[in-house]
């Protein structure tokens, strides 16, 4: 499971290769995000490591290969079913005072 910083950098790397053609650099990166470069540097590591993105090259994000750019249904969190609230029915709204 991403953290949300990993998934906000996963976000931005895919939205912004889709829109400009080209991958941010790590300075876009932190502005984007508002963190340091250590942060973004340790995001991207998380985020090779889960297998999102390939970076051989580490010496710019032009290299960068984005492997899945949305997170893995099977890691999202799962919220409970609730079942829906029961009514007795809509006319008794304008017949019972």
């Amino acid at each position: 499971m991403l953290t949300d910083y990993e998934r906000k950098v996963l976000r931005i790397l895919f939205n912004y290769s889709s829109g400009r053609r080209r991958l941010p650099t790590i300075h876009e990166l932190t502005v984007k995000t508002g963190k340091g470069e250590l942060d973004v540097m340790a995001a991207l590591d998380g985020l090779i490591k889960a297998e999102y993105i390939n970076w051989e090259d580490k010496s710019d994000t032009s290299n960068l290969v984005i492997l899945e750019g949305w997170e893995r249904e099977s890691e999202k969190p799962k919220l409970p079913k609730v079942p829906p609230p029961s009514r007795p029915s809509d006319l008794s709204y304008w017949t019972e005072y």
